[in-house]
């Protein structure tokens, strides 16, 4: 197969505090620390800051990612796991639903960052995850830097970073009303 160049865009420059949250699934480890890497390294050549968080398998990935858009501050998310296809059709699932999730919650207005691999083996997984390589990783913290800086440049005010005070947020049923 031929190989093609492909075009990167230039690095977003932010004149405000910009932090993102990656959260990953290191159920293949050594992949997902690769993963990691990529998307630090990005994120700091960009003057911004990160979180991290780890979940189970690539099905959480977005609903850790909602859960912590309702209750923190974080600009944006990089999303970062790996499917290795397997012998059932549970790949299909995985992969189809995750990055349906995460679509969704992108059209919602999240900056999101989506670096799960989904791939036929080891080999191809370690190939797109090496910084020194395709850096998917650092791809995904790219593309969620670029989106913050798009939403940005659209108006959108910062909500300041990090996760909330517990003061700052409130659970389902524990609201009053002030009216008689």
């Amino acid at each position: 197969m031929a190989s093609i160049e492909h075009h990167v865009l230039d690095r977003p420059e932010f004149d405000q505090q910009t932090k993102l949250l990656i959260v990953v699934s290191p159920y293949y480890k050594a992949i997902a620390e690769n993963m990691v890497a990529g998307a630090k390294a990005e994120i700091e050549a960009a003057g911004a800051t990160w979180d991290l968080v780890e979940m189970p398998g690539a099905l959480e990935i977005p609903t850790a990612i909602g859960i912590s858009e309702r209750m923190s501050n974080f600009d944006g998310y990089v999303a970062l796991g790996c499917v290795i296809r397997g012998e059932t059709t549970h790949y299909e699932t995985v992969c189809n639903d995750s990055s349906r999730a995460l679509q969704l919650l992108g059209l919602q207005g999240l900056c999101i960052g989506n670096g799960i691999l989904t791939v036929e083996n080891v080999t191809q997984a370690e190939v797109r995850a090496d910084p020194a390589g395709q850096n998917k990783g650092g791809g995904a913290a790219a593309a969620a830097l670029h989106l913050i800086a798009l939403s940005r440049k659209w108006g959108r005010q910062g909500k300041g970073v990090g996760f909330k005070p517990a003061s700052e947020y409130q659970l389902a049923g524990n609201t009053r009303s002030t009216t008689t």
